[in-house]
């Protein structure tokens, strides 16, 4: 796939998934366009060598794995893992979230994540996420719904009733970033936001006799697209972390040939913490792998032949605020995956796991770079040392740069998930990973 036709197959990807109950079906879709088939966590499995398979979690995290092409190939070659994770930050709608104000309908939000608020303002936002609703014989159900229409706005105040406004503005996440959906005159009643959902499940064919409850978030319906002079970067929201999603599946699928036990995990609440049923510090990827193993010891075995690739996004170098960055561990956009270091093990990365990384990139003809915080700003994490803590794996913190983290709208360089992926195809082809002895 070349670089055009890649972006705007990834493009494509990111308006179908506003959130993760959405990224997630899209993942599905195309897995089982590749052949993969659903194993559903309730009942029992009989995955069989050469078999591609995946599972789902709770409608928002996935794995999916290829079974190596022999029975013993779980426990020689271990597996060829990549993880990566479903949600970014946004604005999650409350329970109770019905607010009249002034002439005004609006709707009561909780920040989800470390959320860069400002960018939210003055936005044209529409809806999506999960509902879950009754029927008629008093049956359970969930249903996906996407507004996709602008519905929403949060307007700014206007700088002449805020004179800092360029200078000291904060943001209250409780009072100030409420959105507007409709205006009201004092004889229409307040709308029932559940109301607004069953009509809308309707509208796709659904029959519910009442919307018991939802997880629905607010998105930026700006579509991805390429921007500058050259077209060197693509704009979009959610790139942090749906970016590494997108090329994990790709990676995955393209490499259909390889003979070695291959895996992708695709958590969700990465951004809060990841400590959920779904989450990487909760039990999802171990209770899979150990349907896959007939005991603890094989498990273990192949575990220690395995490797993981922690895929989330890096700080590439601001070139406003150059001093924000160590400036010799300084990624630029365009310029190759990164690999994330920290000696306080908020990255899981070793010598053995960043040779492996250089060593790929190498063979593939991909530039790599090197990440570092400075010893005065804070570092962030991932799901590396999470994962590599509940499985003893070896592991690699490993990203794309990029500019806008946690805004509404980021920017990444259009050349690099296009390296990225290449990379990813040799790693789920390299029979021979580690050293395993001292020399």
């Amino acid at each position: 796939m070349d670089k055009a036709s890649f972006n705007s197959d990834l493009s494509g990807f990111l308006r179908e998934s506003p959130t993760p109950f959405h990224a997630t079906a899209e993942m599905v879709r195309r897995l089982e366009g590749a052949g993969y088939q659903q194993l559903p966590e309730g009942s029992d499995w009989s995955p069989v060598p050469g078999g591609k398979y995946y599972v789902t979690r709770h409608d928002s995290a996935l794995i999916a794995f290829t079974m190596g092409q022999a029975p013993g190939d779980l426990v020689r070659y271990g597996f060829r893992m990549l993880g990566a994770h479903t949600d970014s930050p946004t604005l999650k709608v409350k329970p109770q979230p019905e607010v009249r104000r002034n002439g005004c309908f609006q709707l009561a939000v909780e920040v989800y994540g470390g959320a860069l608020l400002n960018p939210w303002f003055d936005r044209d936002l529409s809806m999506a996420g999960r509902v879950t609703w009754e029927d008629s014989q008093n049956q359970l159900h969930n249903s996906l719904v996407d507004f996709r229409e602008p519905v929403a706005v949060i307007p700014s105040l206007a700088i002449h009733l805020d004179r800092q406004a360029n200078t000291g503005r904060t943001v209250n996440p409780q009072t100030d970033i409420l959105p507007v959906l409709c205006s009201l005159d004092d004889a229409q009643e307040t709308p029932d936001f559940r109301q607004m959902l069953a009509d809308e499940l309707i509208r796709q064919q659904q029959h519910p006799a009442r919307v018991l409850d939802y997880d629905i978030a607010f998105y930026d319906t700006q579509p991805p697209t390429l921007v500058g002079l050259e077209k060197d970067f693509i704009a979009s929201a959610r790139l942090d972390n749906l970016l590494s999603c997108y090329v994990g599946v790709c990676a995955l699928v393209a490499a259909a040939d390889s003979p070695l036990p291959c895996l992708l995990v695709c958590n969700d609440h990465e951004e809060v913490g990841s400590a959920s049923a779904s989450g990487a510090s909760g039990p999802f990827l171990r209770q899979v792998l150990e349907r896959l193993f007939p005991g603890p010891g094989e498990m273990t075995r192949a575990l220690h032949n395995s490797v993981l690739i922690s895929a989330d996004n890096a700080h590439g170098i601001h070139p406003n605020f150059a001093d924000r960055h160590d400036s010799q561990h300084a990624p630029l956009l365009n310029a190759g995956p990164v690999i994330k270091v920290n000696a306080n093990q908020h990255y899981a990365t070793s010598s053995e796991t960043s040779a492996l990384i250089r060593q790929l990139c190498q063979e593939e003809k991909v530039p790599v770079q090197t990440f570092v915080a400075r010893n005065d700003k804070g570092c962030g994490s991932t799901i590396g040392p999470l994962t590599a803590c509940a499985l003893g794996v070896r592991t690699l913190d490993l990203g794309l740069p990029t500019f806008g983290m946690h805004s509404i709208r980021e920017l990444a360089g259009c050349a690099d998930a296009l390296g990225l992926t290449r990379v990813l195809v040799r790693f789920f082809h390299k029979e021979k990973l580690l050293a395993h002895t001292v020399e």
